[in-house]
């Protein structure tokens, strides 16, 4: 029988659908959830073989902050998942495609998501832009340098926590790679911490009056815990928004009374908490693994949104296999980009321009691994220096 590739209408559909991206990640739980209290009307998508609900893909309406601090018009692409019986099909290949040419329909300037397995989707233009790492801290031997900001007032609020608090907060995010966390990103961490008989807290930092940070932190094995040799707590949600916010956060964890250990499952790969203590070795970094995947779904949108760090100008020739309409050579500079017919400095396909385009991966990088193909000796160099960020991108989010 044909697949046949449809939007997910009705809520049982959007529950079907959803219950297929379960079975097919394995190691989820599966759990009572209404999925249309998750996932946002219109954008998710069905592969059907007769009346059964085989293959599904997701996305939320977002937004994706870029060097130089614009927000762009982002989707957000989630719960894709085809079920075992119907693998090799080309079902996970007929969603993304249909996918994408709905998002540059909606006029959506770029895509991201999470990969759970790291070979699927460069084939479809998505390439690794942002990378993230994990970390533990040892309080024994963490102390925080005497130069390092006092921070403002930090208050629990683990009672009375609300999507509209936290939210609140997180929708000033300006830092490179942050996107926006929709509502059905929220609702279900609600849900799932109200689920997990461990308890969670949230702490909110203020300064001057205004919230500008907070953390969701929880212990770990707490059946143990008055006997363990280690006790350990997880950072799970970590936000600042000032250098002044993150401080005082740090302050708070790492004085917890009866911790060890507190680790945070992601940071951004230049993240200062290793420079703020005195000993450097109480904090042990993770290795670094991939964060976001980037699809440039408008190539010439997405270029002319973002700022550039020098005066210098390349011509970039860009190959497109899904959508041709970013076919073509681009001029860049600082003070603009526009379509060309001037003979190509570079030459790449979407992917790589896609793991370049946050600053996170150096265009010489991606040259000497043979990704790009190189027409002038000052090419790569020139990439270089107008591509470069001030700080590596990092969303912070899953999804």
């Amino acid at each position: 029988m044909s697949i046949e590739f449809r939007d997910l209408r009705t809520p049982e559909e959007v529950n079907a659908g959803f219950r297929v991206f379960l079975r097919a990640m394995v190691g989820l739980p599966f759990r009572d959830l209404d999925a249309t209290e998750l996932t946002e009307p219109g954008r998710y998508l069905g592969a059907a073989d007769g009346d059964t609900i085989v293959g599904s893909a997701d996305s939320y309406t977002s937004w994706l902050v870029v060097p130089g601090g614009a927000r762009v018009p982002h989707a957000a692409v989630t719960h894709v998942g085809v079920l075992p019986t119907h693998r090799r099909r080309g079902i996970v290949s007929g969603l993304i495609e249909r996918q994408l040419r709905d998002v540059a329909a909606r006029g959506e300037v770029v895509a991201s998501l999470r990969a759970s397995e790291a070979v699927i989707y460069e084939r479809f233009g998505y390439g690794v832009a942002s990378s993230t790492q994990s970390a533990r801290v040892g309080l024994k031997r963490a102390s925080l340098r005497p130069g390092v900001p006092a921070g403002g007032e930090v208050r629990l609020v683990d009672g009375e926590v609300t999507v509209d608090l936290l939210d609140g907060i997180y929708q000033q995010a300006a830092w490179t790679g942050a996107i926006h966390r929709p509502h059905g990103w929220w609702r279900l961490g609600q849900i799932l911490r109200e689920a997990d008989a461990t308890a969670h807290y949230v702490v909110v930092h203020r300064t001057g009056g205004v919230d500008d940070g907070y953390a969701i932190y929880r212990p770990e094995n707490t059946d143990s815990w008055f006997t363990s040799p280690e006790r350990v707590v997880t950072v799970t949600d970590f936000v600042a928004l000032n250098d002044g916010a993150r401080a005082g956060l740090w302050r708070h964890l790492l004085a917890l009374d009866l911790v060890d250990v507190v680790a945070f499952d992601a940071l951004p790969l230049d993240d200062v908490l290793p420079l703020a203590v005195l000993d450097r070795r109480s904090v042990a970094l993770g290795p670094a693994h991939d964060e976001t995947w980037l699809r440039l779904v408008d190539v010439e949108a997405a270029l002319r949104a973002r700022a550039y760090e020098s005066e210098e100008t390349v011509v970039i020739e860009v190959h497109d296999g899904l959508l041709p309409a970013n076919d073509g050579r681009y001029e860049i500079s600082a003070k603009a980009v526009a379509r060309t017919e001037s003979a190509p400095d570079l030459t790449v396909d979407v992917a790589t321009l896609a793991a370049a385009y946050l600053g996170g991966t150096r265009w010489r990088h991606l040259a000497a691994a043979g990704r790009v193909v190189t027409h002038s000796p000052e090419a790569v160099r020139r990439a270089d220096a107008l591509f470069a960020s001030d700080t590596q991108p990092f969303a912070g989010t899953v999804f």
